[in-house]
């Protein structure tokens, strides 16, 4: 199985999809999924993105099949979390992609082209919040004495049970998809994914210190009716990045790729954001 092994001794699994003719040139890009998910997540855009692109898709610290280390044992921090990114580019031999995050993985995105500029093509996030304010975390709490202790209480598949009423994934889902979802989710290390959480609590996790010294081109896909991205929020992300563009995305909740319908929009939205790019 396709792994990485970072300086720190961490192991990054990835995905590698790639169906364009052998002998045409063409771009990389890298998909980074949010918190509690795993790249497989994102097979409704793999078979699209792969006939024109080289398709990366990461599991990041403690999710999927990536190694999940817990503290004190490794240092979660924002240069951690960036650098094996980085490194994950230098050891695939991609000197610059086209990044699209989901979520959190979004805001890792916005840090990354802040960081490392060079790097990137191009920037897309979906469904990212700028930050997680105290009352989305105490949402994602349930009740514990807070999200990362609820992750450590509930177990993952536990804890993925109770989001899944906040994501409104679950409304009009085939019954089986619903299912699948929550064995992905359950399958992961619920301790690991709390310190991870623990990261992202933080004050360094606040993209609306660097989100003005994003200059890559980029795209925004907001989601309409999610319980975690504040729409006014998105507005000055939008007016903070010059050039920028933002789709807002009609749909029951906050996994816009996925959602039948949404996923169709944000799959066309972005290619003909690539395309813009030529």
């Amino acid at each position: 199985m396709p792994y990485i092994t970072h300086p720190n001794g961490q192991k990054t699994f990835y995905y590698e999809d790639d169906f364009v003719d052998p002998w045409k040139p063409h771009d990389t890009i890298l998909i980074q999924h949010g918190f509690a998910r795993s790249a497989i997540f994102w097979y409704k855009w793999v078979p699209v993105l792969a006939q024109n692109y080289r398709v990366i898709r990461r599991d990041a610290r403690g999710h999927g099949k990536s190694s999940a280390p817990t503290k004190p044992e490794y240092t979660y921090d924002m240069d951690t979390i960036l650098d094996e990114i980085k490194d994950t580019l230098d050891q695939l031999g991609l000197e610059k992609v086209h990044y699209i995050g989901e979520s959190t993985g979004g805001i890792w995105g916005e840090f990354f082209a802040a960081k490392y500029p060079e790097r990137l093509h191009s920037l897309a996030i979906c469904s990212s919040p700028l930050y997680m304010p105290k009352a989305a975390q105490e949402m994602l709490a349930f009740g514990h004495k807070s999200w990362a202790d609820a992750l450590r209480d509930l177990g993952a598949r536990g804890w993925g049970e109770e989001i899944l009423n906040v994501l409104n994934t679950s409304k009009d889902a085939d019954p089986a998809f619903v299912k699948w979802w929550l064995k992905e989710v359950g399958d992961m290390d619920g301790k690991g994914l709390g310190d991870h959480a623990e990261l992202l609590c933080s004050s360094d996790f606040d993209a609306r210190r660097i989100m003005n010294n994003i200059k890559v081109p980029m795209l925004m896909l907001t989601p309409s009716n999610s319980k975690l991205v504040n729409l006014d929020e998105q507005k000055d992300l939008h007016e903070a990045v010059k050039g920028s563009k933002q789709e807002l995305i009609k749909a029951n909740g906050h996994e816009i790729y996925l959602e039948p319908e949404a996923s169709k929009n944000c799959l066309r939205l972005y290619q003909e954001f690539l395309q813009s790019l030529k």
